[in-house]
């Protein structure tokens, strides 16, 4: 019996029914890291100020020593999600676990490199005489976690790619219980201060990858994967990854320029910017649920050669983006009353604080688009193009960015300069899907 062909709300229906099945478990696990830093921010910010400000530094280094290494996760979920779209599962996992086997070559090297050089690192950002010693002693200990951190992200991939964001889901809410516990413990309880914090969250993460291990392991032997380390398997991971690695970079330095330019401001400016970049974060990851679903599904229809069902989700997609985007805008407005007093009890950091935030609140509509696109592309393999988008970025936004203290501007200020980076990315990426060029089919592209 021939089959009709589904009409367009149906079509409709079916892509909303995969993004939901993916993008609402996928947000609990891309909140967990944020989520960290915020549990981090909210029990550091009541020893002080100085205690704030250096963590705000020492996160901000962290996140980029591992969040550079995000393609372990992006190109991961491609890699194996066109592979699961033209039903080669056993491909699909050996694809994963050299990635895993890359993620723990690349933790030790980045612990070589931290660890010596945290002083000048903190130096650099120009943390204040005050702030410095926090700092040192949190980015320290917290590099210590970083290996099992690369291999959360490469097994996420993993389980991404293989449309399964509820595993994800369950292991970050495990992993955000006990690190806000053993927070608790260690800074309060054992008086250990900020080492305290930073020891909870190595341990916990080293629990998620634990966790994680375990799932992708018995996935490979069910499909009978290998899984020893192939040195050709791990460095065409490697090579796959290099232009999300520039684009991630390129990012990262966006924000390291804004944390470097907030730190100059003063203690108070630069611990307010903590809390600001926290919700920001956590908002980013919150939209990116989306787009984490975008890079499974896109990843899926074009490694089944699906190209207009690809073109469909991406459209479906980006509404939901915008919409995502006005909700958590005015949410954000609507409950500051609440969530401010959760992270400091200094006036001055909150009357810096809360003018800043209302310019997050603005941009999230045009940050809901972004990062639905930047997923979509992801999922398309398109990492050329997103390397090249992001660097046209960064040479936008560095200039003023830096300009922000010349001219006397504040915290506020600087935070216009972010949006102004997200408008850039914006127009690049909608660019880039409305020109179709990014629909490749095949298990590989």
């Amino acid at each position: 019996m021939t089959q009709v062909p589904a009409g367009p709300k149906e079509r409709l229906r079916r892509h909303d029914r995969e993004i939901i099945a993916l993008a609402v478990p996928a947000f609990g696990a891309l909140v967990a890291e944020p989520l960290f830093v915020m549990v981090d921010s909210a029990i550091v910010g009541h020893l002080g100020t100085p205690q704030l400000a250096g963590l705000g530094v020492a996160a901000a280094l962290l996140m980029t020593a591992v969040s550079v290494f995000v393609f372990l996760a992006y190109a991961t979920t491609a890699a194996v999600a066109r592979r699961v779209g033209a039903g080669d599962l056993q491909s699909a996992i050996r694809q994963g676990m050299d990635g895993i086997w890359l993620a723990l070559v690349l933790g030790v090297a980045v612990i070589a490199v931290t660890l010596p050089a945290a002083p000048w690192l903190v130096e650099v950002f120009g943390a204040s005489d005050t702030a410095a010693p926090h700092a040192i002693t949190y980015l320290r200990i917290s590099s210590l976690g970083i290996p099992a951190m690369l291999i959360v992200l490469a097994a996420t991939g993993v389980l991404r790619g293989l449309q399964d964001t509820r595993t994800p889901l369950y292991v970050a809410v495990g992993g955000f219980a006990a690190n806000a516990g053993l927070n608790a413990g260690l800074v309060y309880g054992a008086g250990f201060g900020i080492a305290g914090s930073a020891w909870g969250t190595v341990i916990a993460q080293c629990g998620m990858a634990a966790a994680y291990l375990v799932v992708v392991v018995r996935g490979a032997r069910k499909h009978g994967s290998s899984l020893r380390p192939d040195a050709a398997g791990i460095r065409a991971s490697a090579q796959a990854g290099v232009p999300l690695l520039v684009r991630t970079l390129s990012l990262r330095a966006v924000l390291m320029i804004a944390t470097a330019v907030a730190a100059r401001l003063g203690d108070t400016d630069i611990a307010a910017h903590q809390i600001v970049l926290s919700l920001w974060s956590l908002m980013a990851f919150a939209l990116d649920a989306i787009a984490i679903a975008g890079q499974a599904i896109i990843g899926r229809y074009l490694g089944a050669g699906d190209a207009e069902g690809a073109k469909q989700a991406c459209r479906r997609m980006v509404q939901w983006g915008l919409v995502s985007g006005v909700v958590l805008g005015i949410l954000v407005v609507a409950a500051r009353p609440l969530f401010i007093p959760l992270f400091t009890s200094d006036q001055a950091v909150r009357d810096t604080l809360l003018p800043a935030l209302l310019v997050v609140a603005v941009s999230q509509p045009i940050a809901g688009v972004v990062f639905v696109l930047d997923g979509v592309l992801m999922g398309a393999g398109d990492g050329p193009y997103l390397a090249a988008a992001m660097l046209l970025t960064l040479a936008v936004f560095a200039p003023v960015a830096l300009l922000v203290p010349a001219l006397g501007g504040g915290l506020t200020t600087l935070w216009w300069a972010m949006t102004l980076m997200m408008t850039v990315r914006l127009i690049t990426l909608w660019w880039r899907a409305r020109s179709g060029r990014w629909i490749v089919t095949g298990a590989a592209r």
